[in-house]
């Protein structure tokens, strides 16, 4: 059952469920918090907090957002690392929990770093999927004006049929077809949210120097097909002085909780029964 909270003027949705130790999973973009269901029914033991980011899902994008971030589109509306983050700290004072461990993929990874910049005492261990503390390079800023411009013209489902093929790995293409049309179905996102999204990715900040102060433990899980984020970007969370487990999936692509569930779960589940035991 979908439940909802409120963070600076706008209706946010959110799932949680069992009633073991808290999880949060934020999801990757375009896709909502659905993403995570096929790792968190064969997690045991947690408690499963799946918040929809703004924008996504059934979480409204709220009032006008702030625009003139992204230099190369300067008129474009900015989802903000800083704005999902400081959504989710509402959602933690809404459910009354101090602390958790966090799961992010993608621009769920994101948030989790601007998290830890802002509220580390409310963060017991990170794991991330898909994800990297490197900021945008040239040839991605250039892609994410593209995007921008492809979603002014009214071509998001064009856009998000893309995404939904070519994030996955040729092995899910190939062997589990009917993932992507799983995945194409989670991306909802209207075009202001989508041209908003965008933005925000372009100028999240850079997080290397963040990770050289996370002192929790750190699971890093790299899709081995991953054409979004390459695995040996994600070797960067290793030097986190926290003690970092780090590991690629083969056969998964940028989506790989969804892509593989089992093999993930098969990292995660270990790694949070360390968490468990731990102060």
């Amino acid at each position: 059952m979908r439940l909802t909270y409120s963070s600076d003027g706008a209706r946010l949705s959110f799932r949680d469920t069992g009633t073991g130790f808290p999880v949060v999973f934020l999801h990757p973009t375009p896709l909502d918090g659905q993403y995570w269901r096929p790792l968190i029914e064969i997690l045991t033991g947690i408690r499963a907090i799946v918040p929809d980011f703004r924008g996504h899902g059934s979480s409204e994008l709220g009032a006008r957002l702030p625009a003139g971030a992204f230099a190369r589109v300067a008129d474009a509306p900015v989802l903000s690392m800083g704005q999902l983050a400081s959504d989710v700290l509402a959602l933690l004072d809404h459910l009354e929990l101090e602390r958790a461990v966090f799961a992010g993929c993608s621009i769920g990874g994101y948030v989790l770093l601007e998290l830890w910049r802002r509220a580390p005492e409310r963060m017991r261990g990170l794991c991330f999927v898909c994800s990297k503390p490197q900021p945008d390079v040239e040839t991605n800023l250039v892609k994410r004006a593209a995007t921008i411009t492809e979603a002014r013209g009214g071509k998001t489902a064009a856009l998000f049929e893309g995404f939904a093929h070519n994030l996955v790995s040729a092995a899910t293409r190939l062997n589990h077809p009917e993932l992507v049309g799983e995945l194409r179905a989670q991306m909802v996102l209207t075009e202001e949210a989508e041209i908003a999204v965008q933005a925000g990715l372009a100028t999240r900040p850079d997080s290397v120097p963040t990770v050289a102060s996370i002192t929790v433990p750190v699971l890093a899980v790299a899709g081995a097909d991953d054409t979004a984020v390459a695995p040996a970007d994600m070797e960067a969370f290793c030097a986190a002085p926290g003690g970092c487990t780090y590991e690629s999936i083969s056969d998964a692509g940028h989506f790989a909780a969804y892509e593989q569930p089992q093999k993930v779960a098969a990292l995660m589940n270990p790694w949070l029964e360390t968490l468990k035991t731990s102060r």
